[in-house]
């Protein structure tokens, strides 16, 4: 296989994304980026896609961008490098735009873009052995890729400033204890699959609006998310679990209001 980034399918749903140059630690280089942005749109059209895992090949997950090759022409006009840079962004912004659950299982270094792509994830699942790495500014680079609004969300406003003006690096259980990942495991992979396979059990428009639900109340105001779950909990109403669930509560009888059954 090509350094770039793989795809597998599992029967349940499942879909794996692997990052895979493990020679450069799977630095993002303009091969990767179009890797990355053609698996990511196979997903994105993926009608039987269930759940995706981005994962890194190898000791690293992604030790962010391989700056000779991202970076190397620096006599090019701003307004180009820019150009550039906001491809480069897309190739792996568009994990965030899935409208399925996505979790990073993050084995090793996740630096600069690797952080993003990881943060681009809904559920982050680290080993003990990684770290997350916001150094932009520590060669003199502003942050990129989504890194600002990813820390602010995951962090806040105070952590993320001071993470950033330092070029900070989290081990993987500051990470967790700031709340930047969800878990940390021996073995992430195996716990996100695991997690996946709990996905895959669910009806998939049920996951899918409960992905929506969490990305609306994660931006602000409460009313949108009423207004969505009305919606969203009305349709899976409708669904054979929920009409078993009632049928069984009505076999068992009514509850009076102090708890007691009626029958």
């Amino acid at each position: 296989m090509n350094a770039g980034a793989h795809l597998t399918s599992l029967e349940d749903g499942t879909r794996i994304l692997t990052l895979s140059n493990p020679a450069k630690r799977n630095a993002l280089d303009p091969a990767m980026c179009a890797a990355l942005a053609t698996s990511i749109a196979a997903v994105a059209n993926d009608r039987e896609a269930r759940s995706l895992i981005v994962t890194g090949e190898g000791d690293a997950f992604c030790a962010g961008a391989d700056l000779p090759a991202m970076f190397g022409d620096l006599d090019r006009p701003v307004p180009e490098i820019r150009a550039s840079l906001r491809e480069a962004y897309a190739s792996f912004l568009g994990i965030r735009a899935l409208s399925i659950p996505v979790i990073a299982a993050v084995t090793g270094p996740a630096i600069g873009a690797g952080l993003n792509i990881a943060l681009s994830c809904d559920l982050v699942v680290a080993s003990p052995t990684a770290t997350f790495g916001a150094t932009f500014a520590r060669i003199g680079l502003h942050p990129g890729g989504g890194a600002t609004a990813f820390l602010v969300e995951s962090l806040g406003r105070q952590r993320a400033t001071r993470l950033l003006l330092e070029g900070g690096t989290l081990s993987a259980q500051d990470a967790l204890s700031w709340g930047l990942v969800e878990s940390v495991t021996e073995d992430p992979l195996r716990e996100a699959r695991a997690l996946a396979a709990k996905v895959a059990l669910l009806e998939p428009e049920l996951a899918r609006n409960i992905k929506e639900a969490v990305r609306l109340a994660a931006q602000g105001p409460l009313e949108p998310v009423v207004s969505f779950e009305s919606w969203a909990q009305a349709a899976s109403a409708k669904g054979e679990r929920v009409a078993a669930a009632v049928a069984k509560f009505r076999k068992r009888g009514a509850v009076s209001t102090d708890g007691r059954e009626r029958t």
